[in-house]
Formats: structure tokens, sequence, C-alpha cells
């Protein structure tokens, strides 16, 4: 596992966005694991998130693209971050676009907030955790509604390595639907490698492998 993996690991723990113990997913599930990025809340962490997305994106997408769009509302200060961090790391002038959730009328009109988009655009769309593509089936046609892009794929924090509506995972299911290549910073499967034996015991251990069990993808 490459050493940012394990640093973002670290970080998150020690931002309190990675929790263990008892919780409920939006969707109803009950996991001994939670991933809430509503903690990042200083401009520290903010400058260290952006940097572990900028290397998760260069790994994948290299910095031959021409925008980082963030979906409102946590796309946006993820978009901005990492766009500063592509800058900063790798010297790559990417531009950050988001959406308003309502179509402003005055000032600097319309949907989108950051840069324009133009025809001919390659997008690669940031997010915090890992979706069952309702954010992507949003966001697609609002690229398409303002210029001819290019969508090349999909970063997230946490690929959580559950299955979607099917039995594959969330990211797979939104890679064979929409077309797009989808990556994240790290999985649950490197999380639990990694803290094995540190903040992982082994209790936690089989009440992680007991919810894959039920709810893993195949």
């Amino acid at each position: 596992m490459e050493q940012y993996k394990k640093d973002f690991i670290d970080f998150m723990v020690e931002c309190q966005v990675l929790r263990f113990g008892d919780f409920v997913t939006k969707s109803g599930r009950q996991t001994p694991f939670f991933v809430n990025t509503g903690y990042y809340r200083t401009g520290e962490q903010l400058k260290k998130l952006g940097e572990y997305y900028a290397h998760a994106i260069q790994a994948s997408f290299g910095t031959e693209f021409d925008i980082l769009f963030g979906p409102a509302y946590k796309g946006i200060p993820l978009s901005v971050t990492a766009s500063i961090a592509m800058s900063s790391l790798y010297g790559a002038d990417i531009r950050y676009c988001s959406n308003r959730k309502e179509i402003k009328d005055h000032g600097d009109k319309g949907i989108l907030l950051g840069s324009p988009l133009q025809d001919g655009d390659r997008v690669v769309i940031i997010e915090d955790v890992t979706t069952a593509g309702t954010s992507i089936r949003e966001t697609l046609p609002i690229l398409k509604a303002n210029a001819d892009v290019k969508v090349l794929g999909l970063v997230v924090s946490v690929d959580r390595c559950e299955r979607g509506t099917g039995e594959k995972s969330a990211l797979e299911e939104i890679h064979e639907n929409f077309g797009i290549e989808t990556t994240s910073i790290v999985t649950m499967k490197e999380v639990t490698e990694h803290l094995m034996g540190t903040v992982i015991d082994d209790a936690m251990k089989k009440r992680i492998d007991a919810y894959y069990e039920q709810y893993g993808c195949r």
C-alpha cells in the first residue's frame, strides 16, 4: 500500500472522520464503521485532504484534464482544495467548477460557479464517499447541458466496498452504467489492513467481517 494511503487512513482517524462502533447508514444498514466527512473543519485539514485527493487523481487520471467538478454541496470545497493541491504538487493548473442547487438570475448568473465549462473540456468529478449513483445521475445532465464535455471519471475519498443496487460495488455500477472510470483514495479493505492491531482489535474485525458477509460486493 502506498504511503499516502496509510497517511490518509491515519488522518481520517485523527480528524474523527472515520469512527468505529454502532452506526446506521442512510440506507438503513447497521454498520460497525462510519465515515463522516463533515468533520474536516479547519484550513489545515482541508489543505491535507486536497493533497490526498490530488495523489489519487494523479495516480488514476494523470494531469491531462481541464476541470475538477464538485457537485453541490460537499463537492464544492473538495473541488477547490484539490485543484489547489494539483497545482502545488504537480504543477497542473486545473480549473474548478461546481453547481448551485438553484439557478442564480443576477450577478454571476446560471447554475454553475467557478470556471465556465467549454466544449471539449475533460472533466473529473470529485465527491466525498461512494454513492449509489444518484449524484452522478444528477450531475451528468448538468455538465452536458452547459457544454460538450468529456467526463473522464469519478474520484471519492473512501470506497466502502459494499453492494450497490445489485451484487457489485457502487463504484463498479457507476462505471458500468455511465461508462466512466472510478477510483478512491482508499478502500475499506485497505483501511482494515492498516488499522488491524491498533484501532481495530479482533472483536471489531469480526464485526467488520460479518458486515461484509452480509453487504459486501461480490
